[in-house]
């Protein structure tokens, strides 16, 4: 969805058909506009947002950035993971900074210097939810939805996401992590996972007072409305105790446990779904991503995407990564070949040697007060 206001391009978004940078008053908007692919983030998108921002922070007519998408139903369907199997086959060493450059991306918008708003109206998941989370203000419309489905392709929840999962009560940062299950607005607003909501039809009135430098609390104060209980409060008990387990093995147990007892049809009709869930996930990546999420929860951000990265580099050169992606985005045929299949086979040792420092290769990312000196 665009705005209706007058605005004059800016060179940021000149060369780039996926991604436009416009200056509204005293708002810069940036809309993703690449529908074809649910707005993933491919390398000249992050590319762009990566030069303009320092620009808008240090542009002193530029009160707040302020992020749309152009189709409803996805705001970001995350990076594009098409285009980074397709490098780690011809040009692994670009693939590898590719990565690096997204989570260089997340930890410049967490540094930035000035409000930002995104207006959510649809999916986001992986890295558009590593980008909006950073968000000072996460406005979600009706069709929001939340989701890191990165298991099911031989991955992990990346883009510094897990810092966030880490720190949601319950254990239910560990149970989307795990199952790649889709949150809506009410539970995200529950969790604190977005700011507001408020219904698309409304957003082009907040760009326009954006722009006119409105006070942002008060505006989106104003326009908010409670969504009501999400579809979680029935069933935190559930995840609390299922997904408190302390490997993916002890987890699965107590999933089928509860499937197997004599207790509520709910609650039985529940487990069967997260077990199905489960089921499909590559075993690697559930391993991966319970190590990764319960260690979040000591790091900083910064410290969660220098780890990303080390976790990533690895985990694309791995066969369920390949086997995740032909299943899921090319074939699509569903029937991924994971190798080993079972979370059984998967020893300790090897998912330490995966979080192990690389020698001479780890990123490195300026800190807060270096991004701050720097006018970011």
């Amino acid at each position: 969805m665009t705005s209706k206001s007058s605005s004059a391009p800016t060179p940021a978004n000149a060369g780039s058909g996926k991604i436009s940078m416009r200056k509204s008053g005293a708002a810069r908007i940036v809309t993703l506009d690449r529908p074809g692919a649910r707005h993933a983030l491919d390398i000249e998108m992050k590319q762009a947002l990566a030069a303009a921002i320092p620009q808008f922070a240090r542009d002193a007519d530029t009160y707040a950035i302020l992020f749309r998408s152009t189709r409803p139903g996805a705001f970001c369907a995350g990076g594009d993971v098409r285009e980074l199997a397709r490098q780690m086959v011809s040009e692994p060493a670009a693939a590898k900074s590719n990565l690096a450059d997204e989570y260089r991306l997340v930890w410049l918008l967490e540094c930035f210097s000035k409000p930002v708003i995104s207006l959510i109206d649809g999916v986001v998941m992986g890295g558009g939810a590593g980008i909006t989370l950073v968000n000072t203000h996460r406005v979600a419309a009706e069709d929001y939805g939340f989701a890191m489905p990165e298991v099911h392709i031989g991955f992990f929840p990346d883009d510094g996401v897990a810092h966030r999962l880490a720190r949601l009560d319950d254990n239910v940062g560990t149970y989307l992590a795990l199952t790649g299950r889709r949150l809506h607005r009410a539970d995200a607003f529950a969790l604190g996972l977005v700011t507001h909501c408020i219904d698309a039809a409304d957003f082009d009135a907040i760009e326009r007072a954006i722009a006119d430098a409105q006070p942002i609390d008060p505006l989106l104060e104003t326009l908010h409305r409670d969504p009501g209980p999400g579809d979680l409060s029935a069933i935190r008990p559930l995840i609390a105790e299922c997904f408190a387990g302390p490997t993916v093995e002890a987890i699965i147990a107590r999933v089928a446990a509860l499937h197997a007892s004599a207790g509520e049809a709910a609650s039985r009709d529940w487990a069967a779904g997260v077990l199905a869930d489960l089921e499909r996930a590559s075993p690697l990546a559930m391993k991966v991503a319970l190590r990764h999420v319960r260690d979040a929860g000591a790091l900083d951000l910064r410290q969660t995407l220098v780890i990303d990265y080390r976790l990533a580099a690895r985990m694309i050169a791995a066969a369920d990564f390949r086997e995740g992606v032909r299943a899921t985005l090319v074939d699509k045929d569903h029937q991924p070949n994971w190798r080993p299949p079972s979370p059984a086979e998967i020893s300790d040792a090897f998912i330490d040697d995966l979080f192990k420092p690389h020698l001479g290769s780890e990123l490195i990312l300026p800190t807060r007060q270096e991004m701050q000196a720097a006018r970011i």
